[in-house]
Order: C-alpha cells, then sequence, then structure tokens
C-alpha cells in the first residue's frame, strides 16, 4: 500500500500530474526548481546522475501506475516531463560552476526559459525520433523514453546558448 502511494507521488510529481489543465507542462515547470537546487548545491554532475536515477525509477513507477490505472500513457503521470526537462537544464551546474551564486540567477534565468519552451514544443511537436518512440515503446519505458528524446533536442538549443553566453562574458 504505501509503495502504491509513493509510485503515485512520483509519478505526479508530488502533486502537479494531478492538476486538470496541461498537466505536462505544469510538470515541466515543477521540475525546474529541482533542479535549480540540484545544481547549486551539489557537484556538477549531481544533475545528469540524478536524471538518469530518475529516469529508472520513472520506468518503473509509470509501469506501476499504468499497470492500476489501466489507460496507456496516462497524462498524469509527469515523471518523464521531469526527467526530459532535467536533460534540457543540464547546462545549469556548469554555468553555477562558472559564475558563481553572484552571476548564476541572471544569467541562468534566460537559458531556463528557452529549455522550457523548447523543451515543451518538442514534447508537444514531437519530431522523429520523439513520435517513433511514443508510437513504438509501451509500458514505463515507452512513457520515459520519448521525453527524454525530446529533452535531447532540447538540450541541443540550451547548450548553444549557453556556449553563447559563457563566450559573451
Amino acid at each position: 500500500m504505501l509503495r502504491h502511494k509513493i509510485c503515485w507521488i512520483i509519478a505526479t510529481w508530488f502533486g502537479p500530474g494531478l492538476l486538470p489543465k496541461a498537466p505536462g507542462t505544469w510538470g515541466s515547470l515543477s521540475a525546474i526548481p529541482f533542479a535549480y537546487l540540484i545544481s547549486i548545491y551539489t557537484c556538477p554532475y549531481a544533475l545528469l546522475s540524478s536524471t538518469v536515477a530518475l529516469f529508472f525509477i520513472g520506468m518503473w513507477v509509470s509501469d506501476k501506475i499504468e499497470e492500476s490505472a489501466q489507460i496507456k500513457d496516462p497524462d498524469f503521470i509527469v515523471v518523464d516531463e521531469v526527467a526530459g526537462q532535467w536533460i534540457a537544464l543540464l547546462p545549469l551546474p556548469l554555468l553555477y560552476n562558472i559564475y558563481g551564486p553572484d552571476l548564476f540567477f541572471s544569467i541562468s534565468i534566460p537559458i531556463t526559459v528557452v529549455a522550457f519552451i523548447t523543451f515543451r514544443v518538442f514534447d508537444i511537436w514531437k519530431p522523429w525520433p520523439v513520435n517513433f518512440a511514443d508510437k513504438n515503446f509501451r509500458g514505463g519505458f515507452g512513457i520515459m523514453f520519448d521525453d527524454v528524446i525530446a529533452g535531447m533536442y532540447s538540450l541541443i538549443v540550451t547548450s548553444v546558448l549557453t556556449v553563447g553566453v559563457v563566450m559573451s562574458f
């Protein structure tokens, strides 16, 4: 019983997945503060490690919730959006290490906005191979994997922007 509740908490990312309108967008937004906290208070590789761990945890909880709800890829599962959004935000620890707390927030805000918008666009639009993963992979892996690919597309954009910011300072 407790394990099932924990699965629901993780799958809905502490509740935003249960919101009636645009749960994926709320899930992505709710991922951002966690990415900032991980980027600021841990080592530079912690966000990447946390994302990998969340991918595997997300696969497991998504399998369990999809099975219990008897719905294929239910909208209320947003842990996949969290993992994808964290991938898009992977430049944050680098920025924090380069600029420290004084400049980090002012420099990271535009990158975060771009990461959020591009991730949502790629997640909704589903360009190839995001659409292929969405249609051809089932269960927890399928739920998570298309958002990972969308996150990687967004990471390309945010990485280019991050390089531009670093080069301009």
